[in-house]
């Protein structure tokens, strides 16, 4: 029988949200103390990243130690730097001497420039004051909305930031048996999205009257002029967990499995303007098969987006769904 279950109920991994709301950026962590196994897909033509070939399966590397989701696209990736001061500070990383270890730390970064302070970008002192938040309560702070990597997360993008709305960062997990699959999403997609088991579109490119929606396929569909620059935004990242046993290789099919659920809920996706990547970790050790884990994958990822976009709150000028009619 499949139950649901909260995200924080997954143990092995703490989640910690640090963000600046006047600046319209902010950053998720999550820390595995002991390590966990991770592996990668990238299927966005765009991507910010950091440290993603120590989760290629002929990497030396078998577990990582934090996993960044960030906004400021590139320049917010030294918010991986106060990750590792701060996992330094407790003695925690890959031993490399006597006295010596390196923390292994992956991120990923969505673009949110335009929404807030361009110049204010997830930085050492941000990923160092989230990982402080997930030591908060044992379980850290996460919360669904506008916070973390979602706090400036847009989606519907194609005709410009004027037409787009807000989105945020969004969780679901599910358990069958001693199996736990869930996943944790910033959805900040250039498409829009669509409520996976309905169809219907919940969030995306508005039309004109800035309150009903209009199909970004539908207008791509107008006209074949080469658009040389779509970067107004984007970018969704996701962190799939499970307590089933995987090492990297499996980890990074399951990963793949999970672009699924994006491609259920997000039109168009994985486009060149588009950084999308979805991380996969193993903090566990229950037997499990590889191809349920990924179908399992796809469907919580899939209800995460819904859940990222209807819990965001309408900011910067952009409204959410509960601002529409």
């Amino acid at each position: 029988m499949k139950k649901e279950i909260s995200i924080l109920e997954i143990k092995g991994i703490k989640i910690g949200q640090s963000e600046n709301q006047a600046a319209g950026t902010g950053c998720t962590v999550f820390l595995s103390e002991t390590g966990m196994r991770a592996g990668l897909d990238v299927r966005g033509g765009g991507p910010a990243s950091r440290e993603s070939e120590l989760l290629n399966p002929l990497a030396a590397a078998q577990v990582i130690h934090a996993i960044v989701l960030a906004g400021g696209s590139a320049y917010g990736l030294g918010a991986a730097d106060g990750v590792m001061k701060y996992l330094e500070e407790k003695g925690i990383g890959f031993e490399v001497g006597p006295s010596l270890k390196v923390p292994l730390v992956c991120q990923s970064d969505l673009f949110d420039l335009t929404v807030g302070d361009p110049y204010i970008r997830p930085d050492k002192a941000m990923g160092y004051d989230a990982c402080l938040r997930a030591e908060e309560n044992g379980t850290g702070n996460y919360r669904d909305g506008n916070f973390g990597a979602g706090c400036g997360a847009t989606v519907g993008k194609f005709a410009g930031m004027d037409y787009c709305m807000k989105s945020g960062i969004g969780s679901y997990a599910v358990q069958i048996g001693e199996l736990q699959v869930g996943a944790v999403v910033a959805v900040n997609a250039l498409g829009d999205i669509y409520d996976w088991k309905t169809g219907k579109k919940i969030a995306g490119l508005l039309a004109e009257d800035r309150k009903t929606f209009r199909s970004t396929e539908e207008l791509m569909y107008a006209s074949t002029e080469i658009v040389e620059n779509k970067f107004t935004g984007n970018t969704t990242i996701g962190v799939i967990i499970t307590n089933g046993k995987f090492e990297k290789a499996s980890l990074c099919k399951i990963a793949g499995m999970a672009h699924d659920g994006y491609a259920r809920s997000i039109r168009p996706v994985h486009t060149t303007a588009d950084g999308d990547s979805i991380y996969a970790v193993s903090v566990g050790d229950v037997e499990a098969d590889q191809d349920l884990t990924g179908v399992l994958a796809a469907e919580v990822m899939s209800e995460a987006i819904t859940r990222a976009v209807m819990s965001a709150e309408g900011a910067y000028g952009y409204p959410g769904v509960r601002d529409l009619p």
